[in-house]
């Protein structure tokens, strides 16, 4: 095996360490960290609850001597700070790590390349630049809101082949197969906010939360917030999503009783400037489940970096209520796509697309 193909194999493993943590991390990114020792691993690591430690200091802990001379493999760059715990960077200069290999850099300011700065200066050889996509997968909302200050932002969407959402009445129970239902699941659970409209509230009484996930007990999921836009105060005080009232973030007037309940009350702004300040809440996932007119809105400002599209095999007809409802005028007004992905989950296709810089 050549040196490059060994540094993928193990960072793969490492990746997969990471992959643990994705649900349990919020908002601090999912890290994986192996160390390798003479062509085996001494020492693993996921990034722990937040406050507690990085995927680095399980990994040197396990390894303990062991970690003396060994390559430590890290899926982001490690920290070069103190928060609530001390800088990584420096914990494998401390262990006598003598390489390190980094998938990507970290574009948080308070690292951003001293971490690695860190290390060579402990004259540590440190290789940057393995696994890099995948790696940055795992992180996408951290890595986007650290370099541009705005939340990564996916569109979730249901529809029948007609592309229709729910009957002229507002029933839509149930478009999607059990499968894709559980499929939203993931989505919610690595978001850090589910946005909604007081439309989709009324008509479907929602709690947008995380219910199951195979294999994975919910006390080790951070419920994701659930974000209202409800700009003339309609939200009714017994909505199932007000339950547990301390993960609502209502976008409207002000309202006494709301406060009382200890939901979160943001003012009335424009969507850019909502998901600049879930942002500054170190909400840097965000996940919206909408109607047509909040998530024809979202598309046609181009605030959309992902569509996620369950379409099911079914046709409701004309008089239901379709996906989007923009209105264009020529073609050069259309909202193009790039498919990323196309899965099957039961009888229904789930598609994953991201918007084309294209133009007709």
């Amino acid at each position: 095996m050549s040196e490059l193909s060994q540094d993928q194999f193990w960072m793969l493993q490492a990746l997969a360490e990471a992959e643990k943590a994705i649900y349990r991390t919020r908002p601090n990114p999912a890290v994986g960290c192996v160390i390798v020792k003479n062509g085996e691993v001494v020492g693993r690591g996921a990034t722990a609850p937040v406050g507690g430690s990085h995927a680095e200091v399980f990994a040197l802990r396990e390894a303990g001597d062991n970690a003396q001379a060994a390559t430590a493999y890290v899926t982001l760059e490690p920290c070069a700070h103190y928060g609530r715990t001390p800088p990584c960077a420096k914990g494998l200069v401390d262990a006598g790590i003598s390489r390190v290999v980094v998938a990507c850099l970290d574009p948080n300011p308070l690292v951003a390349g001293k971490g690695v700065q860190i290390l060579r200066d402990a004259d540590i050889d440190v290789d940057v630049g393995i696994c890099t996509a995948e790696a940055q997968q795992l992180n996408q909302g951290f890595l986007k809101a650290m370099a541009t200050g705005m939340p990564y932002v996916r569109l979730k969407i249901a529809s029948s082949l007609d592309g229709r959402t729910a009957m002229a009445s507002g029933e839509s129970k149930w478009i999607t197969g059990a499968e894709a239902r559980q499929d939203v699941q993931h989505w919610r659970a690595i978001s850090g906010a589910v946005i909604t409209g007081i439309e989709t509230i009324l008509a479907d009484d929602p709690q947008l939360n995380v219910r199951h996930i195979p294999n994975i007990d919910l006390a080790n999921v951070v419920q994701p917030k659930r974000v209202i836009l409800d700009r003339q105060g309609r939200l009714p005080l017994d909505a199932q999503i007000l339950q547990v009232p301390e993960t609502v973030m209502v976008m409207g007037p002000f309202r006494q009783e709301l406060a009382t309940l200890g939901v979160v009350q943001l003012e009335i702004q424009s969507l850019a400037d909502l998901l600049k300040t879930l942002k500054d809440f170190q909400i840097f996932d965000v996940l919206i489940e909408a109607g047509a007119t909040l998530s024809s809105a979202f598309l046609q400002e181009q605030l959309v970096d992902e569509m996620i599209s369950y379409i099911a095999p079914t046709f409701l007809g004309q008089s239901a209520r379709a996906m989007f409802n923009a209105e264009f005028d020529s073609m050069a007004e259309q909202l193009r796509f790039k498919l990323q992905d196309v899965t099957q989950l039961g009888d229904d296709l789930r598609l994953k697309l991201i918007p084309s810089q294209e133009t007709v």
